[in-house]
């Protein structure tokens, strides 16, 4: 881990103890299920999906240890247990989406910048270029003259094969003697 995660996590941690201070002391007329959203908001998006399961985790048991020193009383504890699991499950939710949210819009900046580096290699090829008259090698931004072939392929994903048009391969065969003019 490296040392910004570390510090997200800290804040995340801090704001979930602050958060259920708060709670404690207010007692249970005042219920501030939905601040326990920020922690595992902060852990999902910066850190991700499976440290945000346990901050989920972590906030329901703060919440519940909360809950039962409120001096709430249930008139069973399969609702102190159901109030709970439903805390978890919806912080969970949050924590899944929020992290899901992330990784999409990473992977679109992933490809928003392939696509502008791309974009940036067709624009080269679309400059006007010096080439030598005689064997046509191409001269590049460094001033070095490069075979037409190989500066093409460094900026496109474009390959060669070489054969010959018809014309030439008729003057080639007259040149080679296999053929009259």
């Amino acid at each position: 881990m490296n040392k910004q995660t570390w510090l997200w996590g800290l804040v995340a941690l801090f704001s979930m103890i602050i958060i259920g201070i708060v709670d404690l002391i207010t007692g249970y007329e005042l219920n501030f299920f939905v601040f326990y959203f920020i922690p595992v908001s902060i852990t999902a998006w910066y850190i991700g999906l499976l440290p945000s399961v346990g901050m989920s985790v972590l906030c329901a048991v703060v919440w519940f240890g909360v809950d039962l020193q409120s001096g709430q009383v249930y008139s069973s504890a399969f609702y102190s247990v159901w109030n709970t699991m439903v805390r978890l499950v919806s912080f969970i939710a949050i924590g899944c989406t929020l992290s899901k949210i992330r990784q999409l819009l990473d992977h679109q900046r992933k490809l928003a910048e392939d696509l502008r580096r791309s974009d940036s290699q067709v624009k080269v090829l679309e400059t006007f270029l010096p080439i030598c008259s005689q064997c046509k090698k191409i001269r590049d931004q460094d001033g070095s003259w490069q075979q037409l072939e190989t500066y093409i392929s460094k900026y496109s994903n474009t390959q060669f094969s070489h054969s010959f048009c018809p014309e030439c391969a008729k003057q080639f065969m007259i040149d080679a003697g296999i053929m009259k003019k």
